[in-house]
């Protein structure tokens, strides 16, 4: 036998007792249809609470940070983002959650459940928002838009991330060392450079990182691929932050700027490197030599010269080259390709470098000065090879008769006395040269050119030669002295004239 239980009153409409069939019929009232979204709501009382959805009504206020919510619900589960509050476990890793529904999420990472499956692909995913979101994919909606730059995203999440690179607000902070962040995620790849943890490895070289993303990435080295291509020139990256500041090659763009010397950069990486001129830190030190260096890759690059290795090679001739850009340079030989232009007089070079050190035959600046003499020069390299002549060193040496040089450019040039190769043609006569400053001279001898003048009497010569034996005239040097009778003269062939009157 059955016994049912017996009411005093109505339990839908807490009134007087009715009969079955009008409790049935109550009942079925009690569930209702939402009038502007056709939607079922199980229980009248809840479409107030709906239809504040359409309305955008929000009646319920955080005490705290005066936040507004269409559920005193919510406002109650809010309220824990302030006390810390997390009065719900996972019974699995006993981690806490502020929210009975995020346990339930949060389980599933357990269980590896995906409940929710996309209509369009079929992929899927562990929360039913996640679909809604990933649908957006297909239909390209992007629902949600920025009321200052007008930049639509497809998830609410994004739009808010977004607007904090308006108004800067950095709402998380690193416990550590205090640095604030836009966003909670970034806090927590932050820690990892306190913490030393890379918990994300390559599969191929087993390489960590402490992104996953950093993986993604650098695949691509292994890979080869570069999927990101400027869309002036074509060139490929495999980032496309990297295209984002390569562009700015062809814009002139240089956003950042060193606040000592106020000197531009189009990257904020090599602001910090720059500024390292200014306080000459040198951070990275080679484990073979103890040498300090101011840049990781330097230190990298640097270490070859100790193993010997040169892994780049030139596809031409083979030759090997310790550094990416070294082959590049290297390459420009075969090639003749002369990127970089003087902006003065249009002469064109193989390296930037060479543009800068070119420019100051235009300005006349010579910002290297001898340390024995005082003399200056535009180029360190020509510092370091003029104090040769204070030292005597020469060590460049001819491997057919010895003879040394303080520079290695003169052991080519000498090489050319015993091949007798001579390279440099005159286009007036044929007449043909082993050097480029003979042929300059010899030049004169058809266009009467005199650029050398005598300070004293105006006289114009065709060499510098000349005219310092010139200058003796006035002078009245005679630095050359005959080494039987010790009678000086001003000229290098009257002394070999006068050695004849010993030697008969």
């Amino acid at each position: 036998m059955i016994t049912r239980k017996k009411f005093s009153q109505c339990p839908v409409r807490n009134g007087p007792l009715c009969d079955a069939n009008s409790l049935r019929t109550r009942t079925k009232k009690e569930s209702c249809e939402c009038p502007v979204c056709k939607k079922k709501i199980s229980h009248r009382r809840n479409l107030p609470t709906h239809l504040r959805r359409h309305t955008g009504e929000k009646p319920f206020e955080c005490t705290v940070c005066n936040k507004k919510f269409n559920q005193a619900s919510d406002v109650k589960i809010h309220l824990r983002t302030h006390t810390g509050e997390k009065p719900f476990e996972c019974a699995v890793c006993n981690k806490k959650f502020n929210h009975a529904s995020k346990v339930k999420i949060h389980l599933r990472t357990h269980t590896g459940e995906k409940s929710f499956e996309c209509p369009v692909c079929n992929k899927k995913f562990k929360h039913a928002s996640t679909v809604k979101s990933h649908l957006r994919t297909h239909t390209g909606e992007k629902p949600f838009e920025c009321t200052v730059c007008n930049k639509k995203f497809n998830e609410a999440s994004d739009l808010r991330k977004h607007l904090r690179t308006h108004t800067g607000e950095k709402p998380f902070e690193c416990a550590v060392c205090n640095k604030k962040f836009k966003q909670a995620s970034d806090v927590k790849i932050h820690l990892r450079t306190h913490t030393g943890e890379k918990p994300f490895e390559c599969a191929v070289c087993n390489k960590k990182f402490n992104q996953a993303s950093d993986v993604k990435i650098h695949l691509r080295t292994h890979t080869g691929e570069k999927p990101f291509e400027c869309a002036v020139c074509n060139k490929k990256f495999n980032q496309a932050s990297d295209v984002k500041i390569h562009l700015r090659t062809h814009t002139g763009e240089k956003p950042f700027e060193c606040t000592v010397c106020n000197k531009k950069f189009n990257h904020a990486s090599k602001v910090k490197i720059h500024l390292r001129t200014h306080t000459g830190e040198k951070s990275f030190e080679c484990p073979v030599c103890n040498k300090k260096f101011k840049h990781a890759s330097t230190v990298k690059s640097h270490l070859r010269t100790h193993t010997g290795e040169k892994p780049f090679e030139c596809t031409v001739c083979n030759k090997k080259f310790n550094e990416a850009s070294d082959l590049r340079k290297h390459l420009r030989t075969h090639t003749g390709e002369k990127p970089f232009e003087c902006a003065v007089c249009n002469k064109k070079f193989k390296q930037a470098s060479d543009v800068k050190i070119h420019l100051r035959t235009h300005t006349g600046e010579k910002p290297f000065e001898c340390a024995v003499c005082n003399k200056k020069f535009n180029q360190a390299s020509d510092v370091k090879i003029h104090l040769r002549t204070h030292t005597g060193e020469k060590p460049f040496e001819c491997t057919v008769c010895n003879k040394k040089f303080s520079h290695a450019s003169k052991v080519k040039i000498h090489l050319r006395t015993h091949t007798g190769e001579k390279s440099f043609e005159c286009a007036v006569c044929n007449k043909k040269f082993s050097r480029t400053d003979n042929l300059r001279t010899h030049l004169r001898t058809h266009t009467g050119e005199q650029p050398y003048e005598c300070t004293v009497c105006n006289k114009k010569f065709s060499r510098t030669g000349n005219l310092r034996t010139h200058l003796r005239t006035h002078t009245g040097e005679k630095s050359f002295e005959c080494a039987v009778c010790n009678k000086k003269f001003s000229r290098t062939d009257n002394l070999r004239t006068h050695l004849r009157t010993h030697t008969g």
